[in-house]
């Protein structure tokens, strides 16, 4: 396959392919090639940081909101005081110099590079993770469960409960490549994780996912990808087909909130699915317009007490803020939208074990009724105390303990094959990270 042009990609460093010596074969399977795991570095050049300075400090602002709400979207005021931050305060290297502490890798499916942290477990009946974020997220949502996930005991919990995560980066998010033509839509998606899980040499595991993540988590229980013993969904898509007549109070409280979702709250959602392209012009030119693009969502839909800030600290939305600037991914990840335009909130029925946990602001904000009717083997249910849609960075210990206790029951399984594969498990060297995460490339095994 002919290399594709890299110009829009976020220019970071990237193992470079070396050369074939006199004697290799040239019989060599390209096949071998593309399904290597090549470690990964984030370096992003100082020009495009002196870049994005010199836009936030040329910024044109529009006429202030005629309201005293957000009913408008962002107000002037406080997006004026987000972009000061942004300029003034933000520290990408700190940023920066926090990823390269972890273990990144590319690697070729289906035609794309796909970026992805694994972080291994000292412990070694760990079960295999697969964590998937949604739109305006990316892998940044789960940099604060690492830690505690992979190694429990190092943050007051048992051995019993560790992990093994993967954390992917979606098609057109982050450092993944972007996709040159139609197709990526949540099928193909699926596809590609569970060829990354069998890649990294994962025989059972299991996947975790929200907003699109939980999509892309859904259609991997609805098609029984090889090897997944079950998910867990903080976005249950399980709207029934046809909604009752005369609901009950809560029932009246999820179509409420789906109507929000989709009326007031929805202006993004439908540009996206419709004319992705036509916005990415604007966000790709206006630091200070990506910012707001991405602000309004957490401000409208965290756990706050009046602005975003309240719920993840100003850094955290700016590393996200960022991430999305540096790597040019307005455009390419709005058309998640468009590949899935016929998508609803009445999801499949699943018959794979699901675990669900629902947060109080969380919008839409389905009924216990409703999940139990759509996954026939729901082995956990939960209900957190605070948190919006965004979990992972607003309530991320309550959403460890509830990832904890929700795929508990698929641990039985998941030991039989571990103990299978723990002769040719390699020793777990002592952590360099705050984060306790093995930087060593994988395996030989996980290598074809």
């Amino acid at each position: 396959m002919t290399a594709k042009p890299r110009a829009e990609r976020p220019r970071a460093e990237r193992p470079r392919a070396e050369k074939p010596s006199a004697d290799t074969p040239s019989t060599e399977p390209r096949r071998a090639a593309t399904r290597a795991v090549r470690p990964f570095t984030v370096a992003i050049p100082e020009a495009d940081i002196d870049d994005l300075a010199a836009r936030l400090a040329r910024t044109r602002w529009p006429d202030p909101e005629t309201v005293g709400d957000w009913s408008q979207g962002v107000r002037l005021a406080h997006a004026q005081r987000l972009v000061r931050h942004w300029a003034d305060d933000y520290d990408w290297r700190r940023f920066e110099t926090e990823l390269n502490r972890l273990p990144q890798f590319l690697t070729e499916i289906d035609g794309l590079d796909i970026h992805f942290i694994h972080v291994r477990s000292p412990h070694p009946d760990a079960m295999p993770l697969i964590l998937t974020h949604g739109w305006p997220s990316s892998f940044v949502d789960f940099l604060p469960l690492i830690g505690p996930l992979t190694d429990p005991v190092a943050h007051g919990g048992l051995a019993a409960d560790a992990f093994e995560v993967v954390i992917p980066s979606l098609p057109g998010f982050g450092f993944s490549d972007k996709p040159t033509a139609p197709g990526w839509n949540v099928e193909r998606i699926a596809a590609a994780w569970a060829e990354l899980m069998r890649r990294l040499g994962y025989r059972r595991w299991t996947a975790h996912g929200g907003d699109w993540g939980a999509v892309v988590t859904t259609e991997l229980a609805k098609t029984h990808a090889d090897g997944l013993l079950g998910v867990h969904l903080t976005t249950p898509y399980a709207f029934p087909e046809i909604v009752p007549s005369t609901p009950s109070s809560e029932e009246r409280h999820a179509i409420d909130t789906l109507a929000l979702y989709s009326g007031a709250l929805g202006g993004s959602n439908h540009l996206q699915g419709t004319r992705p392209e036509t916005p990415g012009f604007a966000l790709a030119d206006s630091p200070a317009g990506q910012a707001a693009w991405i602000y309004d969502k957490f401000q409208s839909k965290t756990d706050n007490d009046g602005l975003a800030e309240d719920a993840i600290q100003l850094d955290v939305i700016l590393d996200t803020i960022s991430l999305y600037w540096f790597t040019n991914t307005a455009a390419s990840s709005a058309r998640i939208y468009w590949e899935n335009r016929t998508a609803t909130m009445a999801g499949p029925r699943l018959t794979l074990p699901v675990a669900v946990t629902v947060f109080p602001k969380d919008i839409p904000l389905l009924p216990r009724t409703w999940i139990e009717d759509a996954y026939a083997d729901l082995i956990h249910y939960g209900e957190a105390s605070g948190g919006g849609h965004f979990a992972a960075l607003e309530q991320p210990m309550t959403l460890v303990d509830e990832l904890r206790a929700g795929l508990r029951p698929l641990r039985s399984a998941n030991a039989t094959t571990a103990e299978q594969a723990t002769e040719s498990r390699p020793s777990v060297h002592p952590p360099s990270s705050p984060l306790r995460a093995r930087t060593t490339p994988p395996r030989a095994a996980e290598r074809d």
